[in-house]
């Protein structure tokens, strides 16, 4: 996309979004902006298609080392599948490698999709999930459990959170 394109949908998307006005734009205008996604679209697609896939995949048993749905996943290999199979992005395999992918992102800024990270094996970045939004992920526990929704803002998690990081530009 050129840059000029670019900024045109941007502001195009952001007079809609903020004041929610519509301007008026000439025909080519509107069939340059019909042509692709908004800025918008964009993000609530990617976003809503790594929701939805890593959902398909509650009730999959934890499998340490797991990287099939079939035989089981692991934290990371949960990750890595939903983001392959939703937005083609191939992640590093393990926790650790994946909070070194994309942005930093504070706590109070976290946007479904964005990867989050936690403690949980006495070190840092040992386990990783996907944020929804409203305090909660999804993740693939332990062995023993399931692929799940939990709640960050439980103590167990609030105490082991250690980062997040945005992986997918939206």
């Amino acid at each position: 996309m050129t840059r000029n394109k670019y900024i045109t949908i941007l502001l195009s998307v952001a007079t809609i979004v903020f004041s929610g006005i519509a301007t008026a734009q000439t025909n080519e205008q509107q069939h340059r902006l019909s042509d692709e996604p908004s800025l918008f679209e964009r993000y609530t697609n990617s976003a809503q298609d790594l929701i939805l896939k890593g959902l398909e995949l509650v009730g999959i048993n934890y499998r340490r080392g797991g990287t099939d749905p079939d035989n089981g996943l692991d934290c990371s290999g949960f990750v890595q599948i939903v983001f392959k199979d939703s937005v083609g992005m191939l992640l590093p395999r393990t926790a650790r490698e994946q909070s070194e992918m994309g942005n930093i992102v504070d706590r109070n800024e976290l946007k479904a999709g964005d990867l989050v990270f936690f403690n949980t094996m006495r070190r840092t970045f040992s386990h990783v999930g996907i944020y929804l939004g409203d305090n909660r992920f999804l993740h693939a526990p332990r062995t023993g459990a399931e692929i799940r929704v939990e709640d960050m803002s439980q103590g167990y998690w609030v105490k082991r959170y250690n980062g997040a990081r945005r992986v997918v530009e939206r």
